[in-house]
């Protein structure tokens, strides 16, 4: 469905360009991405805006006078009259559009397209992979894997609506010192006890095992070092014992890191393993450093020289020869691509890491591997709760189920007290529904570079800019259409269906609004930000509101307007879940 905005645009930049060629010939076509699209303030001065000030240089002429000749040029156009008016309101071309007719363009379309509506061809035959969440294997996922986990599933469904084929991958880091320290801690302190034995989760024992080395190595640095190195070397060595160790409490964690992610709603295509990939990339580098990418300093190690990216230099393989976490990306990425040739790789993970990626992408480059070039690092910003930054080995970190347990119970209370326990059904799983919406929509409608503060009190706010808020607003329209039998396949109010009769200012700002859901996916899929998809579901859920206290449905005053109006709500339904899908707020039928 073609946006009318554009197409206004497209006629503005045909008026200029017949303008600059006849004052000034030779001079560049503006394409219309060079012509700037506003909203006025006020809707008596138009619809949408276009600036002339950029163009008062070449033409020798004040925008004003400008914008008067663009407009008369345009409104002669003979497929201007098809989609409104045009006039010049000081340096500005201002269109009314035409809006019986988009109004009916609009509606059809998107009743027409059902969940399909919104999704574009601008990814159509694009492989991207997407890299998110990378737990340890030393503790549950805290707040800071949520908003990662958040960012990496909604990233991957924007991308998918825009037609790419997606691949969703997660490497475990199950190996290592810090895995060590975990598997010490229970030696000493908790041999023989289990999850069970405990009653606790799974993954949070391991974690309980990790805080309590921690306790440990401040009571015996010395001793707590050694010791965690002597079990690293028996790792790398096979001991029996060790591995057997290493396997349970892998286990542990991961099969309660699996419960949160199914709880959640987040998936993988393939889970890769650090203890399957720390030894790739060594042959590699050796290879590189045979052709002259990389250096051997004195001591036999292998470097690359990062100058040509501003950078200093870095090491890829220690004097011994044995690799670093870095050697292990760069033959992680290799093999990834062999497993599934992508177009694109994109990793999400913290600002913290952009160094490292920089470094990485650069040498993927120098090994001569084409599709290095389009490695992209989704960097994101800390995640904090009010009273302050999070320690995962001092145990102030938050536990994701634990947040979300009480962001559950505090819906509940909500349910509850208002005393709508029958009409929701099943109250624990509405509030649990609802408890998602409110971590995943705070956790996305900030921009994924800038650092936040995580409120659960404010999260879980049923008005304002919330996820709650939002999952309100599909659940007033599903019993609007309840009531009127839309929902179960009935007509509704007797009546035609006549678009050209939404003529009040609120009806016309929904309407624009829901048309422009294309574009901001497209906007999302550009930027990898889910952030816009929020801003936007917010828009669409204020327009309704305002709709819908403006604008009475059932009692419009004429069947022909009561029909019309519904079938507004339901297009607006159609927008709001296949919106709320794409930030993982689950949407409700009743709250």
């Amino acid at each position: 469905m073609s946006d009318i905005r554009e197409q206004w645009r497209a006629l503005v930049a045909r008026a200029l360009n017949e303008l600059l060629a006849a004052a000034s010939p030779g001079t560049p076509e503006v394409g219309a991405e060079g012509v700037a699209l506003e909203t006025p303030p006020d809707p008596a001065m138009g619809d949408i805006g276009f600036p002339m000030f950029p163009f008062a240089k070449t033409l020798k002429k004040g925008p004003p006078a400008i914008a008067a000749e663009v407009a008369r040029i345009v409104g002669a156009y003979p497929e201007s009259a098809a989609l409104g008016q045009v006039k010049n309101v000081g340096p500005y071309v201002n269109a009314f559009l035409a809006k019986g007719d988009v109004a009916s363009r609009i509606l059809s379309g998107i009743l027409a397209l059902g969940e399909s509506y919104g999704r574009c061809a601008t990814l159509e035959g694009r492989r991207i992979m997407v890299e998110f969440s990378s737990p340890n294997t030393n503790k549950p996922l805290h707040l800071g894997h949520l908003r990662n986990d958040a960012l990496g599933e909604s990233v991957s469904r924007i991308l998918a609506f825009c037609g790419a084929g997606v691949y969703k991958v997660n490497i475990v880091n199950n190996r290592g010192v810090h895995i060590c320290k975990s598997m010490l801690a229970y030696r000493k302190f908790f041999a023989g006890e289990t999850p069970e034995s405990r009653g606790v989760k799974s993954d949070r024992f391991v974690g309980d095992c990790y805080v309590r080395f921690n306790e440990y190595s401040k009571e015996s640095p010395e001793a707590a070092e050694a010791e965690t190195q002597e079990m690293l070397r028996a790792w790398e060595a096979g001991d029996p014992d060790t591995l057997e160790l290493w396997r349970t409490m892998n286990g542990w964690a991961e099969r309660g890191i699996q419960q949160t992610y199914r709880r959640t709603g987040i998936g993988f295509d393939r889970i890769y393993y650090e203890s399957d990939t720390y030894l790739k990339g060594r042959e590699e580098i050796l290879e590189g450093l045979e052709k002259g990418a990389f250096f051997r300093e004195e001591d036999g190690s292998v470097w690359v020289d990062l100058e040509p990216i501003g950078l200093d230099k870095k090491v890829l393989l220690r004097k011994d020869g044995t690799a670093l976490y870095m050697t292990q990306d760069i033959g992680t990425a290799i093999h990834r691509h062999g497993d599934w040739p992508f177009d694109q790789l994109i990793y999400v993970v913290g600002s913290e890491q952009q160094y490292h990626f920089k470094v990485l992408f650069y040498v993927l480059k120098k090994l001569g591997y084409e599709w290095a070039r389009d490695l992209y690092h989704l960097s994101y910003g800390m995640v904090n709760l009010p009273e302050g930054k999070m320690k995962s080995r001092e145990g102030t970190v938050v536990d994701g189920d634990d947040l979300i347990n009480a962001l559950r119970d505090g819906a509940l209370e909500e349910i509850q007290a208002k005393g709508r326990e029958d009409a929701v059904g099943d109250p624990a799983a509405v509030a649990e529904k609802i408890a998602l919406g409110a971590l995943h929509y705070f956790l996305l409608q900030v921009s994924p570079t800038k650092d936040m503060i995580f409120n659960p009190k404010e999260s879980l706010s049923f008005t304002g800019n919330t996820g709650p808020y939002l999952q309100y607003m599909g659940a007033r329209i599903s019993s609007i259409l309840r009531k009127t039998g839309v929902e179960s396949g009935g007509t509704g109010p007797e009546g035609e269906i006549r678009p050209e009769l939404l003529t009040h200012d609120a009806e016309w700002e929904l309407l624009k609004t829901l048309e422009a859901f294309p574009k901001e996916v497209a906007r999302a899929a550009e930027g990898h930000d889910p952030s816009v998809i929020a801003v936007y579901l917010y828009e669409v859920s204020k327009g309704f509101s305002r709709f819908y206290h403006d604008c009475p449905i059932i009692s419009a005053g004429s069947p022909d307007l009561a029909r019309t109006r519904l079938e507004l709500a339901r297009a607006t339904l159609v927008v709001l879940k296949s919106a709320m899908n794409l930030v993982l707020v689950p949407f409700l039928e009743t709250m």
